[in-house]
């Protein structure tokens, strides 16, 4: 099924830079994306967290290509 005109494909979304939380964890680190709502990952060491993060951040966006879901792009801050 083609996406809405106003839908940009997955590429797009995924070359954006959205801002990424770290967080320690007694077994490791947890890392999450706030402008995409429950995507996180978590792992061992903080590469192994991004990679996971990554991998979810691909999956999410996806699922909501999949239902023709909008995706929201990174907010911007002053800080």
């Amino acid at each position: 099924m083609p996406l809405p005109a106003q839908v940009k494909p997955l590429d797009y979304y995924l070359a954006l830079r959205y801002k990424i939380v770290l967080i320690p964890e007694d077994d490791g680190w947890g890392a999450i994306i706030p402008d995409l709502p429950g995507c996180a990952g978590g792992g061992d060491t903080i590469a192994e967290a991004l990679e996971m993060l990554e991998d979810a951040k691909r999956g999410w966006m996806s699922a909501r290509l999949d239902k023709s879901h909008p995706i929201p792009e990174p907010t911007v801050s002053d800080t």
